[in-house]
């Protein structure tokens, strides 16, 4: 069936993975070149730090040419650093996600020798599946770019306005472009804060270095906070798997905490992980609103809180998804993936 729908999709499949691995190389060199210009932005601001602490020791005597010359040369280096690194996390975000969107074209066209001789309907049927991970895939960039652009983007935006009201009082009134500097010292430590929380919402590099379940025990730790208390259990024998279950177990963690807090209001999250010898299986469990069985069936609560895409990937890797909930008594969730 040369002229089926099929064909011309794994024909289209063909096409998109050779443009991937034509993008993939072309972000390699566009990572590579940033990360030089990271070091290179790391060691300019680190030599203008210090130069402001030298006039800050002597601040009295300084003149303040030389005080507004050191404050600007810090703004502006460690603006630019920011700059660079969120260039650098985007980079490496886009990485990650063309190499998963190629991973999958690759697994689609190696599909395609397997399944020759099967039914047409059967082999339109793994399309939909197709479509669902990538548009799962858009939707998350759309929210992690709503994210950097009310988060970070905006912090830094005020960042620049406190510097120009300093610069404005320098000539007029020292004393109160000393407190303002002083106001803006705080905001700069505070938007840093709020910039690694967000670099390590969007891919801890624990998750890399160390693996799934050192990155979770920072990661609950640092979740909770007044409103919300997480608590993390471990059993089994802890070791590292492959990189891309570790990545997908960590994705779904941090999904179902982020619906248990923002969606189901839970003030009390529980998350076991259990480490067996040919499986891992979690457990989260909150004390929020939940929601009726028969919505989650009807896809109306699926689509609200993604447990549609959730189950997908881990059905993908060979395992199984199971939610359980009811009105005003939680929401618990079991999944489980295999380990070869």
């Amino acid at each position: 069936m040369k002229d089926s729908p099929f064909e011309h999709f794994l024909e289209e499949c063909q096409k998109l993975y050779e443009q991937t691995q034509k993008e993939l190389k072309e972000i390699d060199v566009l990572i590579q070149q940033t990360v030089a210009e990271v070091d290179r932005q790391a060691q300019r601001n680190m030599q203008a730090a210090n130069r402001l602490r030298q006039i800050e020791a002597n601040l009295e005597s300084a003149p303040r040419d030389q005080i507004r010359e050191a404050y600007s040369a810090v703004l502006e280096t460690q603006q630019r650093l920011f700059t660079m690194r969120g260039q650098l996390e985007k980079l490496q975000s886009d990485q990650h996600n063309l190499e998963e969107y190629n991973r999958l074209l690759r697994r689609v066209l190696e599909f395609k020798g397997e399944t020759q001789e099967t039914e047409a309907s059967s082999e339109e049927a793994s399309i939909p599946t197709v479509v669902r991970v990538i548009e799962a895939q858009e939707r998350e960039r759309q929210s992690m770019a709503r994210q950097m652009h009310d988060g970070p983007a905006q912090a830094l935006t005020n960042l620049v306005l406190q510097a120009e009201i300093c610069e404005r009082l320098f000539d007029s009134d020292a004393e109160r472009a000393r407190q303002e500097l002083a106001n803006l010292k705080k905001a700069v430590a505070s938007t840093f804060e709020r910039v690694r929380g967000f670099i390590s919402d969007l891919r801890p590099m624990m998750l890399d270095d160390l693996g799934l379940v050192p990155t979770m025990r920072r990661y609950t730790e640092d979740y909770g906070g007044e409103n919300v208390h997480v608590h993390l259990t471990v059993t089994g024998r802890e070791r590292r798997f492959a990189s891309y279950k570790e990545v997908t177990l960590f994705r779904v963690i941090q999904s179902l905490l982020n619906n248990a807090r923002d969606i189901s209001h839970a003030s009390n999250i529980e998350v076991s992980i259990d480490v067996g010898e040919e499986r891992v299986q979690v457990v989260v469990e909150d004390n929020g609103s939940g929601f009726e069985m028969s919505e989650l069936r009807t896809g109306l609560t699926g689509k609200e809180m993604g447990l549609d895409t959730l189950r997908e990937r881990i059905e993908m890797l060979g395992g199984q998804f199971e939610a359980d909930s009811s009105p005003g008594r939680g929401t618990r969730v079991v999944f489980t993936i295999p380990l070869p």
